[in-house]
């Protein structure tokens, strides 16, 4: 899988996309409110790890997501 932060606008907020391994939307959240999509895609238990990583990719960057 695959995570990528997005810069929003004054109106727009920050947001985040998780891609599976052909790049296919998995996810798509505001920074501040993953919980509900993560449920959604199954990944609820890896919120902690998630969000962690999502404080410290910089926007507009995309990383390989590995989780256990």
């Amino acid at each position: 899988m695959y995570i990528l932060k997005i810069k929003g606008t004054a109106k727009i907020p920050d947001y985040v996309q998780i891609r599976d391994e052909r790049f296919t939307l998995m996810a798509y959240f505001r920074v501040d409110r993953p919980e509900k999509a993560l449920k959604k895609c199954g990944l609820s238990e890896q919120e902690a790890v998630i969000k962690g990583i999502i404080e410290k990719l910089p926007f507009g960057k995309m990383q390989k997501l590995e989780l256990n």
